[in-house]
């Protein structure tokens, strides 16, 4: 069954406010929720966090536009303000800075594995792609340090449906800025899908380096501290790397008519698979809401520009995300390009045999990882809890785990502090000699 969600009134924007009860919901229960409802959770705060700043931008750069309609962007702001609090207030008290971080995580890995495997553009799929194993990696890292500081195992959180395992390390996604610059898409002939694909993962990664930027510095563990601040400098990368996919030519009334359309389709998405029902309910008034405003937007775009809504976001319902398992997807990806980096003018290098000695990101990454790379430091302080990395991944993914750290790392700019593939080979036949050694005593 079609669904044009511009044919489609929605909740009148004279209906949406609402009282501070309805606002604030009952969070979910940590113990008992599924994962990807906690995804859901997190992808629609960074959604409503993206809409609501946009709208701020458009009322301090839109001076030629009725003082009536600069009113209706700043109530929707509101509205948005709003749902942003109630997907936020989702979160219980009692799920740690570090739990979180995993379920963010999660998010990163599920969502651009997705959007990479629908997604019609094959330049853009290959920046998502690329992007999809550095969050890969950031995963792997934070639960290093959710094993050792809180007794957490990676599938408390992720449910065995993604696999926690060593990406592209960490150390190496920092780069000049300007290498993380991609070539933009024509807005007139790219594909709705990839207009919605690239602003969710662009609203879901800004969210990651916000909330990290808001909670990194809630553990007294100096090296977790650092960690964070090395991660969260990572998702600036990638905010400006998605950001740049965008057509900086796009008007503001196009980027309004977008934004909404992007709430619409991903609220559309949740609705469909959420299994929590109390949560679904929001899903579904929210739904009503942003189509709404996605009526006020398409009316503003033909007022102002005379142009069909329709040229830019098409007559169907966008897919952007199902939350599921991307493991094989994933996998495949880990083996065939951990090694792959950024080029100039928006290529890649396809192995580090390609990089040349004056490559741009290697003054930065000397500079930034002169005394240490914080993301190693939790590899070599596991070992003391452990003998090994912690890992949740399948026997042939574990099987594989040195030679894709060997495959990854580069030649130069590596820390001193680096856990190499020999010593992550030792970590890994000490902790099986111990196994060894338990189960004979018992």
């Amino acid at each position: 069954m079609t669904f044009n969600p511009l044919k489609e009134k929605g909740l009148s924007l004279e209906k949406q406010l609402r009282n501070w009860h309805q606002i604030v919901g009952n969070p979910y229960k940590k113990q008992k929720v599924d994962c990807y409802t906690r995804t859901r959770q997190i992808l629609m705060n960074g959604i409503e966090v993206e809409g609501w700043g946009f709208k701020h931008q458009f009322n301090r750069f839109m001076p030629d536009i009725d003082c009536e309609d600069r009113a209706v962007i700043s109530r929707i702001g509101r509205i948005e303000n709003q749902q942003q609090m109630t997907c936020n207030w989702m979160c219980p008290e009692d799920q740690s800075v570090l739990e979180t971080t995993l379920g963010y995580e999660q998010v990163a890995v599920d969502l651009t594995a997705w959007l990479a495997q629908n997604e019609p553009d094959k330049y853009v799929k290959e920046t998502f792609d690329f992007g999809l194993l550095e969050d890969f990696d950031h995963l792997y890292r934070y639960a290093q340090y959710a094993y050792m500081r809180e007794g957490i195992e990676p599938d408390d959180i992720v449910q065995s449906q993604t696999d926690v395992i060593v990406g592209r390390p960490t150390q190496h996604h920092h780069n000049c800025n300007g290498l993380r610059l991609r070539r933009h898409y024509d807005k007139k002939t790219a594909s709705p899908q990839t207009k919605v694909n690239i602003l969710t993962v662009l609203s879901g990664e800004q969210q990651t380096h916000n909330f990290y930027a808001e909670h990194g510095f809630m553990y007294g563990d100096h090296v977790l501290r650092e960690t964070y601040a090395e991660i969260k400098d990572v998702e600036e990368e990638h905010v400006t790397m998605y950001e740049s996919l965008i057509d900086p030519s796009e008007t503001m009334f196009e980027k309004l008519l977008l934004h909404e359309f992007t709430e619409v389709c991903n609220y559309y998405t949740c609705l469909e698979d959420e299994v929590d029902d109390e949560i679904k309910q929001y899903w579904e008034i929210f739904l009503d809401m942003e189509l709404g405003h996605l009526q006020l937007a398409a009316e503003m775009l033909k007022k102002y520009e005379k142009r069909d809504p329709e040229e830019v976001i098409g007559s169907e319902i966008i897919i952007p995300c199902r939350f599921k398992s991307q493991k094989a997807y994933v996998q495949k990806v880990l083996e065939n390009e951990v090694d792959k980096r950024l080029a100039p003018d928006g290529e890649y290098y396809d192995s580090m045999d390609e990089i040349p000695e004056d490559w741009a990101s290697y003054p930065v990454q000397e500079r930034v990882a002169e005394i240490s790379a914080p993301s190693e430091n939790c590899i070599n302080v596991v070992e003391f809890y452990h003998d090994r990395d912690v890992v949740a991944a399948s026997e042939s993914l574990k099987n594989k785990e040195v030679a894709l750290l060997e495959k990854g790392l580069q030649k130069r700019a590596v820390a001193h502090n680096t856990v190499m593939p020999d010593d992550l080979q030792k970590m890994i036949d000490k902790h099986e000699e111990r196994k060894d050694e338990k189960e004979k005593i018992i």
